[in-house]
């Protein structure tokens, strides 16, 4: 059984001095995580270092996605070459190691039009996705603007990550803030605040009709679904107030796949084998911030109902969504 890690981070230097240079409503404090222990040296690395890592634990591929924010808190000229140089970089990485890479693309989202177009550019260099984020500025992801980006991603057969993202300036303040410095930062990112904004994004697309529209289009949830599963039977009412052609739980069981982002509890698969199937779970470690121990990893393998169920969960059916050689 081979094992295949979907959500596993690499770093761009300059971009991330470019985001520090932005005006404080548009920039990003959660890049300060980045910077902590050794994370910053191990994201800048595409090569020795991630390798032997990847050795230690038992994974055999990782699929690279820069870390957040990406390209999205840019203006739209910047966005756009900075997601184009950052593709090339991730793919002249699959590159030179073929049998242990894999990337999904960045979108400058700041320029949709621009985005789709690099989503095209992006699959000709052979990357299997993309990554985003739930706005870019004010733009949220289930703005109409953004509907071609997810047309070309349905049309090409290409997953697309939404990632979690800082709270808005404003949000910030009203929700996460009074407790000071990081205990501020990590109420609104790792602690809660992140995970409630990519289930925002995904909850919105569903909502906004985007999988009616494309019923193909495939999209990925780390951390166990971001809590949106947990929540089934509140937003259940959603898909008849909204007018939608098909129930909630289908949109999650069938335009909706959940990887575990390095939080492997036998608990929380458990809770997502209640609303969704083997087949749509994916592993990944959310390296180089969670780093799971090969005997970690085998320990939380053996939790799964069955053989058949491990082995797509470590690598089958990431084969099958990213169509990655058996």
């Amino acid at each position: 059984m081979g094992l295949i890690a979907i959500e596993e981070h690499w770093n761009l230097p300059a971009l991330t001095d470019e985001v520090r240079r932005l005006p404080e409503e548009r920039g990003d404090p959660s890049i300060v995580l980045d910077e902590m222990g050794d994370n910053l040296e191990r994201l800048d690395d595409l090569g020795d270092l991630r390798l032997a890592m990847m050795d230690e634990q038992g994974i055999d591929v990782q699929v690279l996605s820069l870390a957040p924010p990406g390209t999205h808190p840019l203006d739209p000229t910047a966005a756009v070459e900075w997601s184009a140089r950052a593709n090339d970089i991730a793919a002249r990485a699959v590159a030179a190691h073929p049998d242990r890479f894999r990337a999904f693309a960045s979108l400058p989202l700041p320029d949709p039009t621009a985005a789709a177009t690099e989503l095209e550019r992006a699959a000709g260099l052979g990357l299997v996705g993309a990554m985003v984020y739930g706005r870019a500025g004010a733009i949220p992801l289930d703005d109409p603007r953004n509907d071609e980006v997810f047309a070309t991603a349905a049309r090409l057969g290409l997953p697309v990550f939404i990632h979690p993202q800082v709270p808005s300036r404003t949000v910030r303040d009203a929700a996460y803030s009074g407790f000071g410095g990081l205990t501020d930062l990590g109420l609104a990112t790792f602690g809660w605040g992140w995970h409630l904004e990519a289930a925002l994004a995904a909850l919105r697309l569903i909502v906004a009709g985007t999988f009616d529209r494309h019923p193909e289009l495939q999209i990925v949830l780390g951390h166990w679904g971001e809590l949106l599963l947990f929540w089934k039977d509140r937003i259940a009412s959603l898909a008849r107030t909204a007018g939608l052609e098909r129930s909630m739980l289908d949109y999650l069981r069938e335009n909706v796949w959940i990887t575990s982002s390095g939080m492997l509890d036998p608990a929380l698969l458990r809770q997502t084998l209640e609303v969704t199937t083997p087949d749509r779970l994916l592993f990944s470690t959310d390296y180089p911030f969670q780093r799971p121990s090969r005997a970690d990893i085998r320990t939380f393998l053996a939790a799964f109902p069955g053989e058949e169920a491990r082995t797509a969960f470590a690598e089958g059916n990431a084969r099958r969504l990213l169509r990655l050689p058996g």
